[in-house]
């Protein structure tokens, strides 16, 4: 994803205001805080009170006795002044990690949510540091800026009252350089938001150059690239380390004038106060006491240079971290086009009367085609097929069927051709189809469809007669099985990984025949057997043993629809044909769709569909292909090179 900046007008507290569902459940604690704190610098503004009394009255009159109740008072002050900032961070502490570890599971909540096309734009990296380091700096914001915004405007409030009320001259004094640092802290905020930004997105680019060497260390070695790689991160290093300078000279240069001005303020005052306490119009207790006041609002004001810097990128993080959030997940989604059907909420319960919308022309023809199999050119694999077949009857409504399918990428140009163009298919039930196509002709993409991993642009597809768009996600899913020809494995253990494709309730005999089934056999002889952990990718394991694992997780929970996108392709010849023996008893009783590439795999099938130009030209079986179509038999032959 590309970075982008910050808009040049928008509100911080606006977008800080969006955390507010995060932080309202433990808002008694937090207010209890700022409440806790607002006290804490009160007490400490009745020091310099105390100080005028003692100055004018036991010291001026050499009363050891008032002295002593005087430093008693002072020091009682200080404890509890001490004791009440303790309070405040003990009250804050547990809420806020709470809050962060809850804005956290909703983050991973919703990227779980978020359609394949959303991860098909975002980098990886950029994912990554919203869920860690924008979170911190929310946490940090939550914890420390927040209530210190407030308790220290209220603490200068507090203090210029107190002034004004010792002295009004001198108060005004001290008020001088007010419209100068308010201007001052105005600019800083406005570019001070534009650099954290930058910063912050460079830190999640950063992030994904440093995954993507540690995941690909192994190309990265094998073909010596580590020094383009070391360069590559040192030119983003270097350009982050350049925000972060611009960064630090902005807080340097509001941090100048915030101190400067003020400090040149408090020295004016001594000095006219020292002439008055001379000139006997000012008493010295009075001075002190004000310059006390003064001296002590020098923290509250010295700190808004960078607790301003830390609203803005706790803001900052904050939009990053709602760009995600903002994203319309799954069940919320209408694809593009003719599809009018959305999902219940958290993949529950399906939409009700559920729909398909037709335009002219898109559909005419469909059933014919649906119910012959094929497009163009199809014949028909097994003539009066319609018989039982794995314990289950076939029929025209059964099985899986696409319907005047067409498919383009979300990101795709406008106008731009359909990747997939009026797919018109029907596999029915028991049966297994394997389809084949040169290399972008578009399979991935149309078995990506059936679990819905995208979305439709126009027609459907349909399970048993129903619509995928009328059921909930969690059931389809649970209906469709896949198997991707790039298997991705978990840092668990084997067991963990194919159980992944059963239900809660599946154990050990369930694992025992999902391995047996993609003669992953290999598991029980790891150090721990299928406890063993595979560590991340599974790339302590050999590809062909992460492509068997990927299969048998598609097998173990006996699914009733099958997706397999070239599952073979990593194994050798003669695993393959164990795997494919092994792989018909399972075939027998399931509907598939296989994404084949070696005859070997398309003998698997029951009937072969042919995917060209977008278009199925042609269904039959591997036989009646081979001899009536030159374009299958030029793909079976080895003569073009095939793949997705």
């Amino acid at each position: 994803m590309p970075t982008t900046p910050a808009p040049a007008e928008r509100s911080a507290v606006r977008t800080l205001l969006r955390l507010w569902p995060y932080v309202r459940p433990v808002r008694a604690r937090l207010f209890a805080a700022a409440a806790v704190a607002v006290v804490a610098s009160c007490t400490g503004l009745v020091i310099p009170l105390v100080l005028k009394w003692l100055v004018d009255g036991p010291v001026a009159d050499r009363d050891p006795a008032g002295i002593r109740l005087g430093a008693l008072y002072l020091l009682l002050l200080g404890f509890a002044e001490a004791v009440l900032f303790g309070i405040r961070r003990w009250l804050v502490a547990r809420p806020l990690s709470h809050v962060e570890a809850e804005m956290r599971a909703a983050l991973y909540r919703r990227l779980q949510r978020l359609p394949v096309a959303f991860h098909d734009r975002w980098a990886s990296g950029q994912l990554l540091s919203r869920a860690t380091t924008d979170l911190m700096l929310l946490r940090m914001f939550l914890a420390f800026p927040l209530t210190f915004l407030l308790v220290n405007g209220v603490t200068i409030l507090v203090g210029l009252v107190v002034m004004l009320m010792q002295d009004w001259m001198l108060g005004l004094v001290i008020l001088g350089p007010a419209v100068p640092v308010m201007w001052t802290c105005a600019v800083f905020e406005r570019r001070y938001a534009q650099v954290a930004r930058r910063a912050q997105d460079q830190v999640g680019d950063l992030t994904t150059v440093v995954e993507e060497s540690v995941l690909g260390i192994r190309v990265v070695k094998g073909f010596g690239r580590h020094r383009s790689q070391a360069r590559a991160f040192r030119e983003l290093a270097g350009r982050l380390r350049g925000t972060e300078l611009r960064k630090a000279r902005l807080l340097a240069t509001i941090w100048g004038v915030i101190v400067t001005l003020p400090e040149v303020a408090i020295g004016a005052a001594l000095v006219l106060g020292a002439v008055r306490v001379a000139d006997g119009e000012l008493s010295a207790g009075t001075l002190v006491a004000f310059l006390s006041t003064a001296l002590a609002l020098r923290w509250p004001v010295d700190s808004i240079g960078f607790l301003l810097a830390m609203s803005q990128e706790a803001a900052t993080a904050t939009e990053r971290y709602f760009e995600v959030m903002d994203e319309v997940p799954e069940e919320e989604r209408e694809p593009d086009g003719e599809r009018t059907v959305g999902d219940a909420e958290d993949g529950g319960v399906a939409v009700a009367g559920a729909g398909f919308a037709e335009k002219d022309g898109v559909r005419a023809g469909t059933r014919a085609g649906a119910e012959g199999g094929a497009g163009a050119g199809g014949g028909e694999g097994r003539p009066g097929s319609y018989g039982v077949r794995g314990g289950r009857r076939s029929g025209s409504a059964g099985g899986l069927r696409f319907e005047g399918v067409r498919f383009r990428y979300p990101d795709a140009p406008p106008g731009s051709p359909p990747l997939l163009d009026r797919i018109d298919l029907h596999i029915r039930p028991g049966e297994s189809m394997a389809l084949v196509g040169t290399t972008g002709s578009g399979k991935t993409t149309l078995t990506a469809l059936v679990p819905r991993l995208y979305e439709v642009t126009a027609g459907r597809i349909t399970l048993n007669g129903v619509d995928i768009t009328a059921m909930s996600r969690e059931e389809l899913r649970s209906r469709v099985a896949v198997a991707f020809e790039e298997p991705t494995l978990f840092s668990a253990s084997v067991g963990e990984n194919v159980l992944m494709g059963a239900s809660d309730a599946a154990g050990k005999t369930e694992l025992d025949r999902a391995l047996a089934v993609a003669r992953a056999d290999f598991a029980h002889a790891l150090p721990q057997g299928t406890d063993t952990r595979v560590g991340e990718q599974g790339l302590s394991l050999s590809g062909g043993q992460r492509q068997r694992l990927a299969l048998a997780r598609a097998v173990v929970g006996r699914p009733e629809f099958l997706v397999l996108d070239d599952p073979l392709s990593a194994l050798d010849v003669h695993t393959e044909a164990a795997v494919e023996a092994a792989l018909r008893q399972v075939l027998v009783d399931t509907t598939a769709l296989i994404v084949a590439h070696r005859p070997s795999t398309v003998l698997l099938a029951d009937r072969v569909a042919l995917l060209s130009g977008g278009r199925i030209t042609a269904v039959g079986t591997h036989q009646e292909l081979l001899r009536d179509n030159a374009e299958y038999a030029r793909l079976m032959s080895g003569q073009e090179e095939d793949s997705r």
